[in-house]
């Protein structure tokens, strides 16, 4: 996906300003937040990085609350995000299937939300309050992210094999037609494999189902087109929904927020 920058704007419960920068394998949405998202969860991990002020997280509902500096959400996890007024917060999501992805699943686990490292919490919130402070282009804020990640990865890579070539073929073919109609079966026949073999390959490699996996990158592509201009309708279409309601729905169990929260916004 190509580098592009939005604002994320207000829900009922949850209300921000600030930019969402794409790219293949991950995105950014960094700004000023308050208020309470809805249960959700999503494809990606989620590191959380609080640039002025702290976050809290929960994973059950009715349970206590935890406050964080800076914390990493796994793949998948149901959770609830806070911050009250005042605070600045960068969220950088990233896939699971790719180097970092599987870097971070191997430092931290995949099970439930934890605290990232003092240390490299700090030095990845001073890489994005100087990009953010500085209002670079929105190369240089991927640039700035990734750079984040590998602090918060400790630069580390897991000791495993590459993703099995098949399921990289897989991968590839899905993002390239996700605007089109995707089955389970399709996908399989394209790399060879029986339904039920590459429904158990695709599990292992991705750590997520080919339902939510194409789900999330669906999200990603509408959002995009909506912030080039199109209607959420016909960004809902562009990106493969029935409709902007079923977009709407996916978009909310996903983030916790609506998707007309989204709202452009000129860099100075």
């Amino acid at each position: 996906m190509t580098p592009r920058q939005t604002e994320f704007g207000s829900s009922a419960s949850a209300r921000g300003t600030g930019r969402v920068y794409f790219w293949q394998g991950g995105s950014l949405w960094i700004g000023d937040a308050q208020g309470r998202t809805q249960w959700h969860g999503h494809h990606a991990h989620q590191l959380a990085v609080a640039l002025r002020g702290s976050l809290r997280f929960r994973t059950q509902a009715g349970g206590d609350w935890t406050d964080y500096d800076g914390a990493i959400v796994p793949s998948e996890c149901k959770h609830q995000f806070e911050v009250s007024g005042g605070t600045t917060v960068a969220h950088v999501f990233v896939e699971p299937e790719t180097l970092q992805g599987r870097a971070l699943t191997a430092l931290f686990g995949s099970s439930t939300v934890v605290g990232l490292p003092a240390g490299a919490t700090h030095a990845a919130a001073g890489i994005l309050s100087e990009a953010l402070r500085a209002n670079h282009p929105a190369k240089t804020m991927v640039e700035a992210a990734t750079s984040a990640i590998a602090e918060l990865c400790q630069t580390a890579l897991p000791e495993e094999k590459d993703l099995d070539p098949r399921l990289t073929r897989a991968l590839e073919y899905i993002r390239s037609n996700i605007g089109d109609t995707l089955s389970l079966s399709d996908v399989a026949a394209k790399v060879a494999l029986s339904e039920s073999r590459f429904r158990h390959l695709f599990v292992e490699g991705t750590g997520s189902s080919f339902r939510a996996y194409v789900l999330w990158l669906r999200i990603n592509l509408a959002i995009e087109a909506a912030m080039s201009g199109s209607s959420w309708t016909a960004a809902a279409h562009q990106a493969g929904f029935a409709d902007s309601a079923h977009l709407s729905r996916t978009h909310k169990r996903m983030f916790g927020i609506e998707p007309t929260a989204l709202r452009l916004q000129a860099q100075e």
